[in-house]
């Protein structure tokens, strides 16, 4: 039933972004252009409605049954809203955050909580975090969230990006037996896949907030029911290696923001598509270069619960030196941080002047 779920709401999203296009330019919930921005023209947002439009409609159809469902449709209902006003409106960084706390909070105390983790180790296969489990979850959901939000930068990228890892999250279900997260998980990819068609370059309209939260926001709680609870090796580093491009982008640009001592939420050019961009490389190359990213680190997660002790060592070391290496050739942190390795294999040369 999750393939079908999948092709239902494949269908539905891909029927429905016309009219929220027109919605959006309607309402003037339109992405002007600027010199942060790649864009040149304005473009409509709030497509990230027909995403949680034919969801939402996939859910009613199939009907997933769980005891954590409703906790899941308010909390997706809630910062779906969130992210069309701030479409609509540009709310302010402290009313977006603040708005994002509320619904994590309202989620946790719905029942969706890390509160346990695995470890490899016989002495203490499982360690319960008492109360500290409602502070890491809250901390997980709105850290994946803004994530997937500032990584929405190109066109399709949020979205490729998170089709990846719902791929991935929906994939490790169904091996696990969990088939209420699968099913979630499938309907979830179907809606992203079928507005994906109209939000790749050259995009027809914009995701918005009202996208990239709500797929942030769903891909967090997913991890949390599907891979926390149930994959027993290393379960607290499974999904944020699913998520490394999206999550490793947000943590440098907070690293960034405070060397050069600036404000945490102030906007920048220097997020990873912005950099391979100055690499030389055109829009749509960049896209498919961080999928392949996005893909590799996917893949890792998946050899990570399958390989003995030193293998899953082994996967870590070389996720760390991959992360090393596109840290030195993109200048994530800002070119007055970085060494000269962009001068291997002839990158400097590539460089816009």
């Amino acid at each position: 039933m999750v393939y079908l779920a999948l092709i239902v709401c494949f269908l539905i999203s891909m029927a429905i972004t016309p009219y929220v296009k027109k919605l959006a330019l309607k309402v003037g919930a339109t992405d002007q252009p600027d010199s942060r921005k790649v864009h040149t023209k304005i473009m409509p947002r709030l497509g990230g409605l027909a995403i949680f439009v034919s969801f939402i409609i996939g859910f009613i159809i199939f009907s997933p049954e769980g005891q954590k469902i409703w906790p899941v449709v308010v909390g997706a209902s809630l910062i779906t809203l969130i992210g069309a006003l701030d479409d609509k409106y540009q709310l302010s960084a402290k009313v977006k955050f603040s708005g994002q706390f509320v619904v994590a909070l309202i989620t946790v105390l719905g029942g969706i909580q890390i509160d346990f983790i695995t470890l490899p180790f016989g002495f203490a296969d499982r360690i319960d975090i008492g109360l500290l489990s409602i502070p890491i979850t809250i901390i997980w959901i709105v850290g994946v969230t803004n994530a997937i939000n500032l990584i929405d930068g190109l066109d399709g990228l949020a979205a490729g990006v998170s089709s990846i890892a719902l791929i991935t999250i929906s994939g490790m279900a169904i091996a696990l037996g969990d088939g209420f997260v699968a099913l979630i998980g499938f309907m979830l990819l179907g809606s992203t896949i079928g507005f994906l068609l109209y939000n790749f370059h050259p995009a027809k309209i914009f995701m918005g907030d009202t996208g990239a939260l709500f797929l942030g926001y769903m891909i967090s709680i997913l991890s949390i029911m599907g891979l926390f609870k149930n994959v027993t090796l290393f379960s607290l580093l499974i999904p944020i290696i699913i998520l490394g491009v999206p999550i490793l982008d947000t943590l440098f640009a907070i690293i960034r923001r405070i060397l050069h001592r600036t404000p945490i939420s102030a906007p920048d050019k220097l997020h990873l598509h912005h950099c391979l961009l100055r690499l030389g490389y055109s829009h749509r190359q960049t896209v498919l270069l961080i999928y392949a990213m996005s893909g590799v680190f996917s893949l890792a997660a998946i050899i990570f619960t399958r390989a003995t002790m030193w293998g899953s060592t082994l996967t870590l070391i070389a996720l760390m030196v991959c992360i090393e290496i596109i840290v030195e050739l993109t200048g994530l942190v800002g070119s007055k941080y970085r060494p000269i390795l962009n001068l291997i294999y002839g990158f400097e040369s590539r460089v816009k002047k």
